[in-house]
């Protein structure tokens, strides 16, 4: 491997107090013009101004001195590498305030980064192009030369020169709209200028687009811009957006601080989302829904990013992270604060159980890899930050937040967010200030705490046995590090400061205990605890370890699942421990399908849906030994009752969880080959098909996956029809992500095939690879080797952005051999090679 590139920062001689831009973007030519004029200070003499700039080229530049000659650069050295330019002037500039004005031309790429073009269809079915942009990490750098660092804060005045017919958009609200002297096709719109705020956080959109508005309760003017003819799709969006401003202003007792705020569909976009101030930008699913369309989960997919993205005005936008290192605590707080608000908007989706299926358990996952890696990363050079924008920033990321949160409690942690945004707004600060901030709150050792959560990778194990004395219970606790390949065997284990609550028969939902376990191990005595109660750690799965109970004690919580008297999300984590604990073959799996059988009165969906998730992967596993069939059959088993009592048509009175848990289980079933289920479904789709009868949102997914997975040529055709057909980016996705079940293999290279070719999104293709990859043994290997044969146009496509580390993780998921694990690595080290 080569050696890492030395990196440094921008020297800090001149910085920026105001940028004055103005940018006239070319939708035929893809090119943009731009003017700068920044007011800077000179903090120390000299000859040389250092910015960052990729893509862009200068054509001229000088600095005028306040009140003085403005002296002209002679020189412009273009460090590409580092992207980076050096401004050289004749003479030395002073220390003081000027202005520097930079005139510059370049391109708008097609690589969903910087400002760029992205493809749509209007109504009549013409392919246009919108101006759009992608800041984060480094890349406003592509827009304009600047100081793009999130430490570098300044205000913005942004103006677009844009054709007369089109939507300009920004930060800030309009202020000005007037002809373009030199074309009257064109028109000027000037913006108002934005608060003190880091580069990364501007944006600007020129495109097509209607909208929906709304006044928040607070005052705050809100609209969702949607493709022209779909405004209706934005209002589920905007109802979320207005409920959640003033949940957020109330929360961390701040107001918003921009006047409006924009919500709007970027056809071509990398990300989910990106929290851009006041005008955030959103993958088409992750914000239109239609009332016909859309199904139940994409709905709670909205309302949880559209809770995330906003949550960022305050905590990234206001307070912003000092350095690339920082971005867990700007995501993971982001991520666990999302489902605050959603089940602030949505009691009914039970969304802090779903938090723990979708966030905590996937968190544990990978955290108990072997090359997984602490939730703060030390960044240097910035094209490290794609490398950590993945689940551990995130996910692992809001469960810790969560278990603080908990620890805390919410009164004192409220008070901490408030002194934490109070004391740093519109400024930088890292995540020690953010545990000051709460440890003056709270009075708790904070600090101590967490850095033994974010500074080490992995959580720990924690093994509990119980004796009976008299009329009390006494506990043993021993943590050890947790690992997916077996038991700890290093020399010196890492210790973690464990908030531990512990709950008995007397009061599932209530802790009877609360303990910080700050040593290998621990002695705790349960007063009143009868011989016939059970003892159950880690209440509600908030504290992020595993729990291995004694072989007496787990059988005692057994009847409490069964009648369940143990509350939903604790038997999901009780029985996410038990799997994952056979997975790392510290227990037998025997002894986990036994308890398995303690759920067949199961009603709740994110049980079910993490249930599911481990016979997954347990089939998964088994398809490379003889049992895969027994498993299909015990699957088949397991679902069928809860399948029977379910039915296929809602019933009055149902919600969004029986929604969910219905797609669920019949795509389970119908997966498997449930005999009634694969009949029902091919029914089903063939009324859908020949428009006798629409399929509901909510069943298309669990039908189109059960016709694949036994159908043949003329059903993947259909399927690529029903692909065209659809008006909406969501039925796209919805069956992009389910065209990998077909089975035969000249059908799967026609997926793979299909997944590069123009009628599949540049961000979607992804899904469709994924989608091959994760649906069977031969899918694996077919799209492992379609990802090694196009490997070139992959990478060009992507660019090093995360999608490409997101490729590799879908196409080796499964793998359970040595000689792929060899092979992964070495294609890892060419990408990681290619990057640096």
């Amino acid at each position: 491997m080569p050696e890492k590139r030395p990196f440094e920062r921008l020297p800090a001689e001149v910085s920026p107090l105001n940028y004055g831009l103005c940018l006239k973007p070319d939708l035929i030519d893809f090119t943009f013009e731009g003017k700068l004029e920044a007011a800077v200070r000179v903090r120390q003499a000299t000859n040389q101004i250092v910015m960052n700039c990729a893509d862009i080229d200068i054509i001229t530049a000088s600095y005028a001195p306040e009140g003085d000659e403005e002296i002209h650069a002679t020189g412009f050295n273009y460090q590409n590498e580092d992207e980076k330019v050096t401004l050289s002037f004749p003479s030395t500039l002073q220390k003081g305030t000027g202005m520097l004005k930079i005139d510059f031309v370049g391109e708008l790429n097609d690589k969903m980064k910087g400002f760029y073009r992205s493809k749509y269809t209007t109504p009549s079915g013409d392919i246009r192009y919108a101006a759009v942009t992608q800041f984060e990490a480094t890349d406003a750098r592509r827009a304009f030369p600047c100081w793009d660092e999130p430490a570098i804060k300044a205000t913005f005045d942004i103006s677009l020169v844009v054709p007369k017919d089109r939507v300009a958009l920004s930060n800030m609200n309009v202020t000005d709209r007037k002809p373009y002297p030199d074309d009257e096709n064109l028109v000027e719109v000037k913006f108002a200028r934005t608060p003190v705020m880091s580069t990364y956080l501007v944006a600007f959109v020129v495109g097509e687009y209607d909208f929906v508005e709304t006044r928040s309760s607070d005052g705050v003017l809100v609209r969702v811009y949607t493709p022209v003819g779909k405004a209706e799709q934005g209002k589920f969006a905007l109802e979320v957006a207005a409920k959640t401003l003033p949940f957020y202003k109330d929360y961390f007792n701040v107001p918003y601080p921009l006047p409006k705020i924009d919500l709007i569909a970027i056809a071509d976009f990398a990300a989910g989302a990106m929290e851009n101030w006041g005008l955030v930008t959103y993958r088409e699913t992750a914000l239109l829904i239609d009332p016909k369309n859309s199904c139940s989960s994409s709905r709670q997919w909205v309302a949880l990013v559209v809770g995330h993205e906003l949550a960022h005005q305050w905590f990234g936008n206001l307070v912003t992270m000092e350095w690339w290192t920082h971005l867990w605590l700007n995501e993971g707080f982001a991520s666990w604060i999302e489902y605050l608000c959603v089940d602030h908007c949505f009691p009914e989706y039970d969304i802090w159980t779903q938090f723990v299926s979708a966030d905590y358990t996937r968190a544990q996952e990978l955290d108990a890899l072997d090359n997984s890696h602490p939730i703060e990363v030390s960044v240097g050079h910035p094209s490290e930050v794609d490398e950590i924008f993945d689940a551990i920033s995130y996910s692992k990321g809001a469960s810790v937040i969560r278990m603080l949160h908990d620890y805390i409690g919410d009164e004192d942690f409220r008070k901490g967010m408030h002194l934490y945004l109070t004391r740093f707004q519109q400024r930088n600060a890292a995540t020690e200030d953010l545990w000051e901030s709460l440890e003056k709150a709270s009075g708790k050792p904070i600090a101590a705490v967490m850095s033994t959560w974010t500074k080490q990778m992995g959580f720990p194990l924690i093994y509990v046995e119980a004796v009976q004395q008299e009329e009390d219970k006494v506990l043993k606790l021993v943590q050890k590090k947790f690992c997916a390949s077996g038991p700890y065997s290093g020399e010196d284990c890492p210790l973690w400061m464990v908030p531990i609550s512990i709950c008995t028969s007397d009061d599932p939902s209530c802790a009877k205990m609360q303990v910080l376990m700050d040593k290998p191990e621990l002695m705790l005595v349960l007063k009143d605890v009868k011989p016939g109660q059970w003892v159950k750690l880690n209440l509600g799965t908030v504290g992020f370890y595993r729990t291995q109970y004694s072989p007496d004690m787990l059988e005692s919580l057994i009847p409490a699942i069964q009648d369940l008297s143990l509350p939903p999300v604790d038997r999901l984590g009780l029985q996410n421990d038990l799997f994952s604990l056979a997975r790392a073959g510290i227990i037998s799996t025997v002894d986990v399908l036994k308890v398995m059988e303690a759920f067949v009165n199961e009603p709740n969906y994110t049980v079910w849906s993490d249930l599911s998730c481990n016979l997954g992967i347990l089939s998964t596993l088994l398809s490379h030994t003889d049992f895969y069939e027994e498993i299909q059959v015990f699957v088949k088993d397991v679902f069928s009752p809860i399948g029977e009592r379910l039915g296929w048509d809602p019933k009055p009175g149902e919600g969004h969880l029986d929604a969910l848990l219905r797609g669920l289980v019949l795509g389970k079933l119908g997966k498997a080959g449930h005999k009634a289920t694969l009949e029902e479904a091919r029914r089903r789709f063939k009324d859908h098909v020949e428009g006798k009868h629409i399929l509901s949102a909510d069943l298309r997914s669990p039908v189109y996956v059960t016709v694949l997975k036994h159908g043949d040529g003329a059903t993947l055709d259909t399927m690529l029809k029903l692909h065209k057909q659809a008006d909406m980016q969501e039925e796209k996705n919805r069956i992009e992500r389910v065209l990998g079940a077909i089975s035969q293999p000249e059908l799967i290279q026609k997926v793979l095939t299909f997944a590069l070719s123009e009628e599949v999104r540049p961000q979607d293709t992804v899904s469709v690879i994924g989608g091959v990859a994760g649906s069977s043994k031969q899918g694996r290997r077919a799209a492992w080797k379609f990802v090694k044969d196009n490997w070139e146009e992959l990478y060009n496509r992507y660019q090093g952005g995360f999608l490409i580390s997101r490729l590799i993780k879908l196409s080796v998921d499964g793998f359970a051999i040595d000689k792929m694990a060899a092979e992964v690595k070495v294609r890892h080290n060419k990408r990681v090679t290619s990057f640096l």
